[in-house]
């Protein structure tokens, strides 16, 4: 029996949804912008858990001399009911972030998006990314160039059921502003249980913040690949990049 375009285009339509159904979660990236003086970073990931469909929101506030978070934070939002929608988990993680939001100025300083590369991203490489800090034309300045390894560790008391090994990375510059680097920006000796039992990483940006008479601020954002229920997930994490000395 032949089947009509139409049906043809149920069908495969309906496979495609099925497909990614049972996908795993990779959460959105959301900048939420800077301190005047670039010393706090916050930004959000959102999505929809896989296996349970329960909605979320994580808020991140950043100290971006001490590279930890601050006092209080992040701000974990989920809605336990699958047929709730985005909007309304969001808005409850907004409004507990406001308070920090609008004491660090936030909404003033937003930030400059200076490279995006997440996981739909199918021609860059995952582990390199190069950028300019300035957003011109003609260009201003040199390009910095981050990289990313990857190495095995030994998984976290989460995960020792789960994987007989974790991965673990490191992050360093390998030129900036044109001129050739080596600077480490961060490398792991264990692996913290709130990234689950990762699989992998990859570079997925770099915001930029230029405080009114001083350096640059600098934050690269790593991919966080995981364990997850139908698939790998995605959850991001944000490496400050001090000026140089």
């Amino acid at each position: 029996m032949r089947i009509s375009d139409g049906m043809a285009g149920v069908v495969m339509a309906s496979a495609l949804f099925a497909d990614v159904a049972f996908a795993g979660d990779i959460a959105s990236f959301h900048p939420i912008g800077f301190s005047p003086d670039g010393g706090v970073f916050a930004f959000e990931e959102y999505g929809v858990q896989d296996g349970s469909g329960f909605p979320y929101s994580n808020i991140f506030f950043v100290d971006t001399r001490k590279d930890q978070f601050l006092p209080g934070t992040p701000i974990r939002v989920r809605i336990d009911d699958e047929n709730t929608g985005l909007a309304k988990v969001r808005a409850e993680a907004a409004s507990k972030a406001a308070p920090l939001v609008e004491k660090f100025d936030m909404a003033e300083n937003p930030g400059l998006t200076a490279a995006f590369n997440p996981i739909t991203e199918t021609e860059s490489p995952a582990h390199r990314l190069t950028y300019r800090q300035h957003a011109v034309e003609p260009p201003v300045g040199g390009t910095f160039t981050l990289a990313l390894k990857e190495f095995p560790l030994p998984p976290s008391n989460l995960c020792k059921d789960v994987t007989p090994q974790s991965a673990g990375f490191s992050l360093a510059f390998e030129s900036e502003d044109g001129e050739l680097s080596e600077r480490l920006l961060h490398t792991d000796t264990t692996v913290a249980e709130s990234r689950k039992c990762p699989t992998g990483y990859r570079i997925g940006g770099v915001m930029v913040h230029h405080p009114a008479g001083a350096n640059p601020v600098h934050v690269a954002l790593v991919q966080v690949m995981s364990f997850g229920f139908e698939g790998r997930d995605g959850r991001w994490i944000a490496v400050p990049a001090p000026a140089a000395p």
